[in-house]
């Protein structure tokens, strides 16, 4: 394996200005000066997406930017020792020691561990002393190769070695302390942690090595699983079991939550636990005596990587409940639309009718009197309208999921079906859910008996939170849910017109207003939510689900041919995205625009809006239909009057990067000596 540093990778004691962009930069050149990465940009690009998550500096004047990327080579670990130093929002003061550590986007496990174990040298002071006392970038390198090789590192005579300083972490739940009689057992307290970050290369690991060695210094045995880059290994259900609380630092989803049911929880973002580890044990160790603390539910519920969910706003909560449930019920309703829409391509509109008597009494040996394309035709409209059956028991089960975990599924898909029996349709399904999701987590949080503990999710949850969810859907809410589908569908399917042209315009409208981002979302759901509701007879729905595709695929489209017929306007980085922003919204994926957009904007944004709004108002004004919820021009089939939903889309997307255009072109700063020179005509426009 390769050196992960060498001395051109090294750079001392120089001023790299106070921007903490420009150092990351900096250090994104040598890298690729170095040959170890082809782009400065593309690595700038990823490296800074990684800072804006979260701040990467952490106490004692130490900052690791890092990131994984396409355009690195090989692992690589660049460092500044700035000076002066650079603020990296770390809690006491600005960085004097700043490391890059650049992965391959598809690094293997060796080199990932390598740089994993470089990342968690950096909380051990006396190596990072050493660093600060190195003379040359030679001395540098040895120090580096010392940590990794965990041998004294051979360099000048004021390098000191790389010596570890934090546990290595108990392995027991007692510990043993030498008096001047003997030897005696005393009995410490136990915790278990996991830690995971977005990229898991540094901070995962520095905060369990700083969450141990905080545990050291409180007299606590600290078992940690870190879910890592480099791989995880789950913890012992025995030390589990044993242990009085748990912590979370994490910044992403927590794997096989459910092991943890029933413990007091201490969560926070990665950072803290590098940043505050005293303070998240002495918090843990006074959940796990306080009979009223948070804990991961009977059910192991929502450990998300949101940091503390207690300050997640209601809304937030509500918004994330919701697409939890859209996002697992597209399956269903992505299968079942393009199998329905592959039966009438194949056996005529006129399937529906018959389609159950010839599955039955037909086979391939018995064909219909319409023969093998009739067959099949059944065969795959009774096969998708079983799917799209699902819809509403599927999207109530996971909002309830995504409120109590695995113990919501069975009362959410319970509710659902009973939704579906009165006639209440997506609607219905949706406030199921929430019943069925907000009873689980209630009953899961209630104080019972050790005994009964292991009951709770199996059996007294489903069954207490479907007879509540349940019966409240038959008893009260499903007869006026019900009568509110009725109203609305009657809505829908009298659309014409001007009515029908506003509408698309709204979809259009909040397709392209944030990118794949809430508003995107609610836009998408409400379009998918209603498919199942589209019929022949009634094919508004299927008119929503073409203009909300259509509309979603524009932007990228837009930004691909605006970086084709403007190049001047746009950075080398740009135009390679408008390179796969063209599939990206063939496919209808939007957030192929998101790179745009997050440089430019106030330029990108209402280009898109615009354009997006008006292929949403051509595609309804049209009457054009698609009864897939995804996939754009590759599911061509299911797609009514394909020829002019693709005209549709190539206005908007022509629409859009013409906006783009002018406004990268004429909607610019003018320089300050102009303003002061003629205020009376400047327009403060975006830059």
């Amino acid at each position: 394996m390769s050196s992960l540093i060498t001395p051109q990778l090294v750079t001392l004691d120089v001023d790299l200005g106070s921007d903490r962009a420009g150092v990351i930069r900096a250090l994104a050149q040598r890298v690729v000066d170095a040959g170890r990465a082809t782009d400065v940009e593309s690595l700038f690009a990823d490296a800074w997406a990684r800072e804006q998550k979260t701040d990467t500096g952490i106490p004692g004047g130490i900052a690791i930017p890092h990131c994984r990327s396409t355009a690195v080579l090989e692992p690589t670990f660049a460092m500044a020792r700035p000076n002066p130093p650079v603020d990296f929002g770390a809690p006491d003061g600005p960085a004097d020691l700043i490391f890059l550590i650049a992965a391959p986007d598809g690094a293997d496990q060796e080199h990932l561990r390598f740089l994993s174990k470089l990342a968690r040298s950096l909380i051990k002071p006396d190596f990072v002393q050493a660093l600060r006392e190195a003379p040359t970038e030679a001395a540098i390198v040895a120090l580096v190769e010392g940590a990794l090789s965990d041998e004294p590192a051979a360099s000048a005579s004021t390098a000191k070695p790389a010596a570890s300083t934090a546990a290595a972490g108990a392995t027991a739940a007692g510990a043993t302390a030498v008096g001047a009689t003997g030897t005696t057992t005393v009995e410490r307290p136990s915790l278990v942690a996991i830690t995971a970050c977005p990229t898991g290369i540094a901070h995962t690991y520095m905060a369990a090595d700083a969450l141990v060695a905080a545990a050291e210094r409180a007299g606590i045995t600290l078992h940690v699983e870190t879910q890592g880059s480099s791989g995880a290994k789950p913890l012992d259900p025995a030390i589990i079991a044993a242990a009085g609380a748990v912590i979370f630092a994490v910044d992403v989803d927590v794997r096989d939550k459910g092991r943890f049911a029933g413990k007091p929880l201490i969560q926070s973002p990665v950072k803290r636990g590098i940043d505050a580890p005293d303070a998240m044990i002495a918090e843990a160790v006074a959940a796990a005596d306080d009979p009223n603390a948070r804990r991961v539910g009977g059910t192991g519920q929502n450990a998300v990587a949101q940091g503390a969910e207690g300050d997640e706003h209601v809304g937030k909560k509500l918004q994330r409940y919701l697409l939890t449930g859209v996002s697992y019920m597209i399956p269903f309703v992505a299968g079942g639309g393009l199998l329905i829409a592959l039966g009438f391509l194949l056996g005529g509109y006129e399937i529906t009718g018959p389609a159950g008597d010839i599955v039955v009494n037909n086979s391939l040996f018995n064909l219909p009197d319409g023969g093998i394309g009739q067959y099949l035709g059944a065969v795959a409209f009774i096969i998708g309208s079983t799917s799209l059956g699902f819809l509403v028991p599927a999207l109530a089960g996971y909002i309830a999921y995504a409120i109590a975990d695995r113990p919501g599924i069975a009362p959410g898909f319970t509710v659902g079906a009973v939704a579906l029996l009165m006639n209440a349709g997506f609607l219905g399904g949706l406030v199921g859910g929430l019943l069925a999701g907000g009873a689980a987590y209630a009953i899961g949080r209630l104080q019972v008996p050790g005994w009964l503990r292991g009951l709770m999710p199996v059996v007294i949850i489903p069954l207490l939170a479907s007879i509540v969810a349940s019966g409240l859907m038959l008893l009260i809410l499903g007869g006026p849910i019900s009568l509110l589908m009725t109203g609305l569908s009657d809505w829908l399917s009298s659309l014409s017109g001007a009515s029908a042209i506003l509408l698309g315009i709204i979809l259009g409208v909040m397709m392209g207003a944030d990118l794949g981002g809430p508003i995107n979302k609610v836009a998408y759901a409400f379009a998918v939510a209603g498919l199942g509701a589209g019929s022949v007879d009634n094919q508004s729905p299927w008119m929503i689900m073409a203009a909300v595709m259509g509309a979603g695929m524009v932007a990228p489209l837009g930004m691909a041919l605006a970086t084709t017929i403007a190049r001047n306007r746009f950075n080398a980085l740009e135009r390679n995205n408008g390179k796969a922003a063209w599939l990206l919204g063939l496919s209808f994926i939007s957030e192929g625009a998101i790179p745009f957009a997050a440089a430019d904007p106030l330029r990108v944004i209402p280009a898109s809006i615009v354009g997006s709004g008006v292929a949403g108002a051509i595609i309804m004004g049209a009457g054009v239909t698609s009864q897939a919820p995804h996939g754009g021009v590759f599911v061509f089939f299911a797609i009514g009057n394909f020829p002019v939903f693709m005209l549709a889309v190539a206005i908007g997307a022509i629409v859009t990067a013409l906006i783009v255009v002018a406004l990268k072109k004429w909607a610019v700063k003018k320089p300050v000596d102009s303003l002061e020179t003629d205020t009376a005509t400047a327009v403060p426009v975006a830059a």
